[in-house]
């Protein structure tokens, strides 16, 4: 039995090797030319980046919380 899961435990620490070596061999340096056609906008500011992917998702959670929740508060608790 222990040794099947060394065996597991190899193949799984192979695997994630494996998987980290082409990660790393990638080259992002291809996302630094422009391709024919690319047109990017400007950049967001500090505000914009903040709203968008701060205080929206937040907002959003307590909308949804809120409509989750709606129903048990209408009903009260009957004795």
């Amino acid at each position: 039995m222990g040794n099947v899961d060394k065996r597991n435990a190899l193949r799984a620490g192979a695997v994630s090797a494996a998987a980290t070596l082409m990660m790393l061999m990638t080259s992002p340096a291809m996302a630094l030319t422009r391709d024919d056609g690319d047109d990017p906008g400007s950049g967001l500011s500090v505000a914009q980046t903040l709203g968008l992917y701060v205080l929206l998702p937040i907002a959003l959670f307590l909308i949804i919380a809120g409509l989750v929740m709606l129903p048990s508060l209408g009903k009260g608790k009957k004795k």
